[in-house]
């Protein structure tokens, strides 16, 4: 009896590594939409230095999830895992092989596995925590929290002030610590969907100088005048988009405090170690069906096209 489960392809892999190449020539092929599973290519204000697919390319292919929030707006995994659900139902309406493309783990793990429960924070705690954060910074923060809950605060970098306002806000909340909430069962996986993950994992060396010359080619190609607008709006420094690789460092050469090469030499190590993180997350925590040890390039259509078929990923 065949599987009524809907077939959802997975492209994964480090930054740099040909993912979005690879899921648009899928996509073309085989009458599939490419369906963003990266963090920050949901920011509109962000094209260049996230190497969003380009205009010419979403046109080939139907795209969704790209640039659909502003960079005012933070996009937690459990939101991201809600647009993607509702576009992988759009695909079985139409008729397309939904493709989920993209690099972020926890993305990835939130739809493939589940997410454990989280509360529902009240702005008004949201906002007293933040400019409590402002004002005293987050290692006093840190210490508050140690006060209210050990547990989540011996986790906790004393200087990240994302998680330690996040781990204060849900006790502030719910008296409950956030460790509590992570133990519980995860929602789990949707049932009527069925993943099957090539990934491209290509030789560190390789993808470490692609990293570096994509992020120079950025900076030719528009990169400063992105940042300069996005500076430009006086948002929240803490916002996913504010912290984008590359936004910081090239923020810190508009405002004089380091020369260009300086900045983009920062960002191209930033983004290696973020590659290297990426494999090693997805080696760990993801179930390949396909992997490649090389950077996306046409010659592969000949090896990952057979694959295709071979899964009956076809909508």
């Amino acid at each position: 009896m065949p599987s009524t489960r809907q077939p959802v392809l997975v492209i994964a892999g480090p930054t740099a590594s040909g993912k979005s190449a690879l899921a648009l020539d899928i996509a073309e092929s085989f009458g599939g939409s490419v369906i963003n599973a990266d963090s920050m290519q949901v920011y509109r204000d962000l094209r260049i230095i996230t190497a969003r697919p380009s205009a010419e390319d979403e046109a080939r292919a139907p795209h969704r999830l790209y640039g659909v929030l502003n960079a005012s707006e933070a996009c937690s995994a459990a939101r991201w895992r809600d647009l993607a659900l509702a576009e992988v139902a759009a695909c079985r309406r139409d008729g397309r092989l939904p493709i989920l493309c993209g690099g972020t783990g926890l993305y990835l793990k939130a739809l493939m596995d589940g997410l454990s429960p989280t509360p529902d924070i009240p702005e008004e705690i949201r906002q007293d925590v933040r400019r409590r954060c402002d004002r005293e910074g987050p290692v006093a923060l840190h210490a508050a929290l140690a006060g209210h809950d050990p547990v989540m605060a011996a986790r906790l970098n004393p200087t990240d002030p994302q998680r330690v306002c996040r781990a204060l806000e849900v006790w502030l909340a719910t008296g409950r610590s956030l460790a509590d909430w992570q133990d519980d069962p995860a929602e789990g996986p949707p049932d009527d969907l069925t993943f099957t993950t090539i990934a491209l994992l290509p030789p560190r060396d390789i993808l470490y100088d692609g990293i570096n010359r994509r992020f120079a080619a950025m900076v030719d190609e528009g990169a400063l005048g992105e940042v300069r607008a996005l500076i430009a709006r006086d948002l929240d420094p803490r916002l996913p988009a504010m912290k984008a690789l590359g936004v910081p460092e090239l923020a810190a050469y508009l405002d004089g405090a380091m020369p260009l090469d300086t900045a983009i030499e920062s960002a191209a190590t930033k983004s290696r170690r973020y590659a290297k993180r990426q494999m090693t997350w997805l080696r760990r925590q993801i179930i390949i069906q396909k992997e490649l040890n090389e950077k996306y390039s046409e010659k592969l259509k000949g090896e990952i096209f057979p694959f295709v078929r071979e899964f009956g990923l076809t909508a």
